[in-house]
Formats: C-alpha cells, structure tokens, sequence
C-alpha cells in the first residue's frame, strides 16, 4: 500500500495532524542543522550567545559614552571661546 493511499484513508483531522508532525520534523531538523552550521550546536552555545550578547552590549555603551564625550567637549569649547570673546571684548573697551 503506497503513501497516497493510506493518506487517502485518513480523515482530515488525521491528515492535518500528519502534516503538523511532517512540519515540525523538518523545521526542527532545519533549525539543527543551521545551529550546527554556526557552531552553535554544543554545551557551550547558551554561554557563546550570552557572552557576544554582552560585547554588543559593551559596545553599545562605548559609542554612547563617545557621543557624550564629545558633545562635552564641543560644548566646552564653545562656551570656553565665548567666555574669551567677552573677556577681550571687557578689556579693549
């Protein structure tokens, strides 16, 4: 008795539920082989994620720190060069 046949004799329900199953075998079956494929397939994996989530976190904060730095030190330097102005335009007068 051939596949198609013994489908055939399934109702829908069954048919739906064989479907599901076939799915899932093959989605987890996908989704093995492309942990694998990343190395990410052993013990270890849970921490390898963990840890690059926290280098992105680092570097995250890194560039937010920068942008802060140097918004400080333009702004420093703006109002450094307007308090000179002032202070030379005081002393010529």
């Amino acid at each position: 008795m051939g596949v198609g046949v013994m489908i055939l004799r399934k109702t829908p329900e069954e048919v739906e539920e064989l479907i599901e199953v076939i799915a899932k075998r093959a989605v987890e079956s996908g989704v093995h082989k492309a942990l694998k494929d990343l190395g990410l397939h052993d013990e270890q994996a849970k921490r390898d994620i963990r840890e690059v989530r926290d280098l992105l976190d680092a570097w995250r904060n890194t560039k937010r720190t920068a942008w802060q730095t140097l918004i400080r030190w333009v702004t420093t330097g703006i109002l450094g060069l307007m308090a000179a102005f002032i202070a030379l335009s005081i002393y010529q007068k």
